[in-house]
This record gives structure tokens, sequence and C-alpha cells, in this order.
């Protein structure tokens, strides 16, 4: 047989070789892109290769390791067998050319090595590599048999490599499995989320609702309550037909019943429960009352939805470390963290930023301290703080008076109504604004 023959056929084991590699290296990369839940769909759909993908998955570092043996071999192949015929096929064009004999050699060595590289990156790393992680399911169908079977011959090699490793890996101090599969944390979700929504994967409302499930856990009753000075409640010691007047305008499902104040909360009114009833002043709020449930500031508002899951009482008060009641919670507030504002028919408020002009706006006191820190990308201060408002007492530390000027980063906020010592409504307005004014001449 004429040597180039020979040549040939070696060449051709050669790329064999590196096709070879390529395919441990996908399967490799599918295996730990592709995602449990989407092998047992193709199971379930009657996929071909999905029960050998599945095998495969349920013995992830077994057959990772047989990748990780398949690609070795097929490497160490590539140099033994590759290097030698280019070396050989490309000396006698070095010749040719007339090339100094004493460079024949460097130069074929050199070519050689340089061609056999570049095709053991392309073609038997970077290409299979970049498509199993952009197709991993495709993949991973393609090369499962073929994979499974290489890891039945090789399961006795595997075995004793894996146990010499673990050995080794014992006296290191390394005990037990490391695991191939990631473990994203709750930044790293949110990271992943905001990319997804960046390349249109996921819509607006799905990542604005999923980020506020991540935030859900972290929101205590405090930040959500209704606080004290803007709870309605009925005064046992009124008369009974105040307190419907009083309903009639406001207009709530469920009212507290107090003696004098919500220092002493007797129950709360339903106001279905009214039905029926003729409400005259002889009539007693406590043959209609329910109990009153109590919860701590600090209690979690994923466990405040789990209390109102179990009492079926839909309304509680956030009492302080010294057992004061500092507000009331509704499972309406619960919601809206997740789900955004939900008003029904009689709700009539306004919004918490209200633009008055450039860079200025009417904020109320009571805005949540995180929406107004996004809308003026202020930085949020440390201490407990869950008000717009209470952030201006932070501030100053004192009580705020009606003409009250503060810096707060980029802006400047002034005080226009005062209630109860609490600021009700607050102007904030950017500086440059309202000095920048044409000159005027006299």
């Amino acid at each position: 047989m004429p040597p180039w023959v020979n040549n040939l056929i070696e060449v051709g084991i050669a790329l064999l070789l590196v096709v070879v590699n390529g395919f441990f290296v996908a399967a490799e990369f599918a295996l730990v892109k592709v995602r449990p839940s989407r092998i047992d769909e193709f199971i379930e759909v009657g996929k071909p290769f999905a029960k050998s993908a599945k095998w495969l998955a349920d013995r992830m570092e077994q057959a990772l390791s047989a990748c990780q043996l398949g690609i070795t071999m097929a490497s160490l192949a590539i140099g033994w067998v590759g290097e030698p015929v280019f070396e050989a096929m490309l000396g006698p064009v070095f010749h040719f050319l007339r090339v100094p004999d004493a460079a024949v050699h460097t130069l074929s060595v050199l070519f050689a090595f340089t061609t056999i590289t570049a095709l053991h990156l392309v073609i038997g790393e970077q290409a299979p590599k970049i498509f199993a992680i952009r197709r991993p399911e495709d993949m991973l169908l393609w090369c499962a048999l073929p994979l499974k079977l290489f890891y039945v011959c090789a399961w006795p090699l595997m075995a004793a490599l894996n146990w010499v490793t673990s050995v080794i890996l014992a006296k290191l101090g390394l005990e037990g499995d490391a695991g191939h599969g990631e473990i994203h944390t709750e930044t790293e979700l949110q990271t992943l989320l905001a990319t997804s929504f960046e390349h249109g994967h996921v819509t607006g409302s799905e990542h604005k609702l999923i980020n506020a499930v991540f935030r859900f856990d972290d929101m205590v009753c405090r930040r959500i309550m209704v606080p004290r000075n803007d709870v309605e409640f009925f005064d046992i010691n009124d008369a009974p037909s105040g307190c419907v007047e009083m309903a009639r305008r406001t207009k709530h499902t469920r009212y507290p019943v107090c003696n004098d104040s919500l220092d002493e909360v007797l129950g709360v009114v339903h106001m279905k429960d009214l039905i029926g009833f003729a409400v005259t002043d002889d009539f007693d709020w406590k043959s209609i009352m329910r109990p009153a449930n109590k919860v701590p500031e600090n209690m979690p508002i994923s466990t405040l939805l789990k209390h109102f899951q179990t009492t079926h009482q839909l309304l509680a008060f956030v009492i302080d470390e010294y057992g004061t009641v500092i507000g009331i919670v509704t499972l309406e507030n619960v919601l809206e963290e997740i789900i955004g504002e939900v008003d029904d028919e009689f709700d009539n408020d306004d919004p918490h930023i209200i633009p008055e002009g450039p860079d200025q706006y009417i904020v109320r006191g009571r805005t949540p301290l995180d929406e107004a820190c996004e809308k003026f990308h202020l930085v949020r201060p440390e201490a407990e703080i869950d008000t717009f408002a209470g952030l201006l007492l932070h501030q100053t530390q004192k009580v705020l008076s009606v003409g009250d000027h503060i810096e707060i980063g980029d802006w400047t906020a002034e005080i226009l109504e005062v209630r109860d010592d609490r600021a009700r409504r607050i102007r904030v307005t950017r500086p440059e604004a309202t000095s920048t004014k044409d000159p005027t001449t006299a």
C-alpha cells in the first residue's frame, strides 16, 4: 500500500478522534445545562432516546465522569496519532519548497501542532460546547444512547478511577460528593430573571411579579400596615347610629370595635354581619363582634398570610414590643405587596406621588420609603424607617412643622401639611428646577 494512502487513513483517524472528543464535550455540557423536568416531558410525549437521557441524568456524577474519561482518552489519542502523520505529510512539501533540511523537522512539527490544536479547539471543543449550551435538550437526546453504551463499557475503569480519586480527596480532608448542579442564590436568580427580561423571554408583568415574590418574605407587618392614626374604628361608647353613619362614609368591610381608642380593642365587626339587623341606639356591637387577632410588628408577611389562612380572620392588629397597637393589617395589604395596588369600588385614595411640574412632586407622608427611594434615587438608611415622612424625621431629628425645608439627596422637601405631629403632604423639588431662571434687566 503506498505511503500516502497510509497517511490519509491516519489523517482520517485523527479527524475521527477530534469528532469523538467533540461528542463527549457536547454530551457533558448538555447534561449540565438541561433541566430534569424537560427530560420528563420528553418521556411523556415519547421522544426518541428520552429514556436513555433520563437514565444518564439520574446518574449525573457518573455520566459526567464518563464524559471526562472520553475527552481525556480522545485528546491523548489525537496527540499520539495526529501530530506524527501531519508531520510526515508536511515534510515532503517543505523539501519541495527547498526549505533547508535543518528547518524541515522544526517547521513540520510546528505546522502539525498548530493544525491539530486548531482542529481540536474548534471542532473538538468550542463548536460542540456552544451548540450544547444553546440547545442542550436536542444535543442530549442525540448523545444519550452512545454515551450510555460508553458508560456501561467503561464502568469498571471509571469505578476504579473514582475510588482512587476519593482516596486522594479523603487524604486532603475533602469527603462527599462535590455535585455538578448549580445552586443559585436569590440575588443570582434575580440577575438571571433580569437577563431573561432584557432578551424578551420574560414579560414585564412577569418580571415585576416574580421580583415582588422574592421581596415578599423579607417584608414585615410594620412595613405594610395602616398606621394607628389612619384607622377608622367603632367606639363602643358612641351611639350605634353614629358608627353606621361613619361606615357609610368610609365604606370599609371590617371595623375594629374599641373602648375610646385602639389602646383597648374589644373585637372586629364585619359589615356583612349587620345584614338583617336593625341598628338602633340600644344595639350591642358585642352580639356580632368577632375576636381581635393581634400580630407582632416584625412578623414576616409570609407568616401573616398563613395566619390569615388558618384563623379565617382577614384583619389583624399590629402591636409593638410594649404591647401597644400601632396599626392594622389586612389580607389586601399583604396581596398588594405581590400584585401591586388593588383598589375596589370604594377606594379613592390619591397616588402616593403626584407630579406638580418639572422635577416637582407632591408626596404623601405615608408613602412607602422604598417607593420614594426608587422615585428620587435616594439611599435607604439602615435605620428602621417605613415611610417618606419617617425619613424626613430621621434626617432632621425633630418634629416637623409646616414650612420646614429638608435636603434629601439631590432634592429639597418642603412640609405643606402636618396633622397629629405627622407630615401629611410634602412638596419635593429638585433645586435646579427652581433656581434656574432667565435674568432680568432693569
